[in-house]
């Protein structure tokens, strides 16, 4: 597909903000299955670029002076086709340091009873899928109940969340499992579901030696594919997030954001 993504965040306070920094992951990746056909990032000053241990495309801004407002936005175009295997790149983070869980990622003693038949024994692909369907039959979708703190234990205990709290109960279960995983981060296109399109999902490690990762969607207990975008991989929402910053000051903070996602001819 072709798919056109119009990405845009917009902060309001109540007070002014005396200091900030930005830290952006809002750059699609060329690889497999993803090709960028344009892409622009605006800032409200000039942001610092580099690529993080992770491999990600990230971009920093510090803000001095005094601001009430706010706006990020990101838009570009990229072509997409059906893949869901990647090979990362010999310098990327080792599988074996994904099989470290995270304070957003750490297991209950009740989450593993609760999905112990469904455990995957090895990292092939229908074993994990069988878990990943059972993590979405188990953790209703259900936008509003929680939010990017919530733990992968506390959305397992209400039994709701959204993509994000899938992604972290799975990632919690295939590395008790001895599967390394990782987070990612991206865009789905559904015409009919555009609450969606901020999306999350996992790779997880199908040969550890040859650093070969197949991704999967929880959310809809499916391989990834034409439909998704991949914007950043790392330990867990923190690590991965397209917008992430600190700041000093900046009371009644109001956030809103939007995303659009076209297809065009």
């Amino acid at each position: 597909m072709h798919l056109k993504i119009c990405h845009r965040t917009e902060y309001r306070y109540e007070t002014p903000v005396r200091y900030s920094i930005q830290e952006l992951r809002l750059t699609p990746p060329k690889l497999a299955g993803q090709q960028v056909d344009k892409w622009k990032i605006s800032t409200p000053i000039k942001a610092t670029n580099s690529f993080d241990p992770f491999g990600n495309y990230c971009s920093v801004f510090v803000q001095e002076n005094p601001y009430t407002s706010m706006m990020i936005e990101a838009e570009g175009e990229v072509h997409t086709q059906d893949a869901f295997e990647f090979i990362d790149d010999p310098k990327a983070v080792s599988p074996y340091y994904l099989l470290q869980q995270t304070n957003l990622t750490e297991p209950s003693e009740e989450m593993l009873a609760f999905f112990s038949s469904s455990l995957p024994t090895k990292n092939a692909v229908d074993e994990v899928l069988k878990l990943a369907s059972a993590v979405q039959s188990a953790v209703v979708y259900s936008p509003g109940e929680t939010n990017f703190a919530t733990t992968a234990t506390q959305s397992f205990a209400m039994k709701s969340g959204v993509c994000q709290d899938h992604a972290h109960i799975m990632l919690s279960l295939c590395r008790a499992s001895g599967i390394p995983a990782r987070y990612v981060s991206g865009y789905f296109f559904a015409e009919e579901s555009p609450n969606l399109a901020s999306h999350a999902w996992i790779d997880f490690c199908s040969n550890i030696e040859e650093g070969i990762w197949t991704s999967v969607d929880i959310t809809h207990a499916c391989l990834i594919d034409s439909r998704h975008i991949r914007l950043a991989i790392g330990r867990d929402y923190y690590t991965a997030a397209p917008v992430k910053g600190v700041r000093s000051g900046g009371e009644g903070e109001e956030l809103s954001a939007s995303i659009s996602i076209a297809q065009l001819n």
